[in-house]
Parts: structure tokens; C-alpha cells; sequence
């Protein structure tokens, strides 16, 4: 992007009036173009293909491929594109999630359009920009246990269950994570499916994508989730 080049921004959000006035607002910064829109995140994909441009302003909450899904998409494919959340999602799972897809940035809709503006030309720049209420809650969550974390997040599972998915997660297979609990490995394999279950998780990859969203650490060394 040439210093004299206004950044060129595609807008992700599922309300047309919504969009109508992030456009207005932002086209009305000399230094910002939006250069398209889209109202889901397979649109999204499309739309930045064809476009190139220098930030994404996504929300979360889309139809047919949600803004998390996307925002790792567009890091795979375009990992030098700049990708500000914008959205009214401000729980911990969200947020979160965002970030480990790839967000530079994540503001809560309330925000001025000076704000945003400020935002959108920060994540540009490579900088990362978080709202106030926001930068708290990635404080909060970096200093409190991660077992604390993972219980507010999938309060729906037991502490054992936890426990075995944190594991999971990291790509232990059942064998060892029966030796690490010290537990019998069908014991361990009764509570993957009742995770898998209590998750609407059709496959143990799908369990992992769902901790890693949630912002759990992912398999150790890079390696891959086994049975």
C-alpha cells in the first residue's frame, strides 16, 4: 500500500442499513476507500479475492460461514490483509477465537466512526487495536487460569470432561491421556464421545477445532489431534 494511497476496506455484516452506514461513515476519512461489500462470510472470500484490499471490517455473527471461519480463511489465503472485528459479540468464546483466527483487531458496534476510522487505519498500518472494554477482557483472560477459562466457556462440561479435552486439544490420543489422568483408556474414550456429544461435535477433529476457537491451546509442537 503506497503512504499516499487511502486503504482500501471490504465490509462483512449480514445487515444491509448496517452497512449503508459503516460505508457512510467511513468514506467520509480521506484516507479510507471501501472498495466492496458482503453480507456472509462465503461472499467475504469472494469479494476479497477479487478486490484485494488492505482491511477486512468483518463482524462474527454471518450466514452460511460465520466471521471466525472466515477470518482463517483469509489468513491462509491472504495473510497480509488486515482483519478488524466489528461486532456486537463481547463473550470471552468470541472473542477470543477471533483473535486466534487471525483478527489484528476487535471492536464492540457502539463505537464512534472515529473510532472505527482510527482502528481500520491502525490495523493497516500492522498495529494491533482493541476497544477499551475489549482490552480488558484479553487482560482478564491472560491472567486467570486456563481451567477457569475453559469452564466459563463449556460450562456444559464436567471438570473431568474438561480436563480430557484440554488434552484432546493439545493432541494426546486416548492412550495418553489415560496415563497422564491415570484412568482407564475407555474411560477416556466415554468421555470424548460425551464431549463430542455435549459440543454437537461430529468427529474428534471437530472437537479440537472447537477448543482451539475457544481459545485453548492447540496440539503441542504443531502436531495433529490423534485418536
Amino acid at each position: 500500500m503506497s503512504t499516499n494511497s487511502p486503504v482500501r476496506v471490504v465490509i462483512a455484516d449480514d445487515h444491509p442499513m448496517f452497512r449503508f452506514g459503516l460505508r457512510a461513515a467511513l468514506t467520509s476519512h480521506d484516507g479510507i476507500e471501501v472498495v466492496g461489500e458482503a453480507e456472509d462470510g462465503n461472499a467475504l472470500l469472494a469479494l476479497v479475492e477479487d478486490t484485494r484490499p488492505d482491511v477486512v471490517l468483518t463482524d462474527l455473527a454471518m450466514p452460511h460461514l460465520d466471521g471466525t471461519a472466515a477470518i482463517r480463511r483469509l489468513q491462509d489465503g491472504h495473510p497480509g490483509t488486515g482483519i478488524l472485528v466489528l461486532t456486537m459479540h463481547e463473550d470471552d468464546e468470541a472473542l477470543v477465537g477471533a483473535l486466534r483466527a487471525g483478527a489484528r483487531g476487535y471492536l464492540l458496534k457502539g463505537a464512534d466512526r472515529t473510532e472505527i476510522a482510527r482502528a481500520v487505519l491502525a490495523v493497516a498500518s500492522g498495529s494491533a487495536v482493541y476497544g477499551e472494554a475489549v482490552a480488558g477482557r484479553i487482560s482478564a483472560f491472560f491472567t486467570q487460569p486456563q481451567r477457569r477459562y475453559a469452564a466459563q466457556v463449556f460450562p456444559e462440561l464436567t471438570d473431568r470432561e474438561r480436563e480430557v479435552l484440554e488434552l484432546v486439544a493439545e493432541g494426546d490420543s486416548n492412550h495418553a491421556i489415560a496415563r497422564r489422568l491415570f484412568l482407564a483408556e475407555k474411560t477416556v474414550r466415554n468421555h470424548v464421545s460425551a464431549i463430542m456429544n455435549k459440543l454437537g461435535a461430529a468427529s474428534r477433529a471437530a472437537v479440537v477445532a472447537r477448543a482451539r476457537d475457544a481459545g485453548l491451546p492447540g496440539p503441542r509442537n504443531g502436531g495433529r489431534e490423534r485418536e
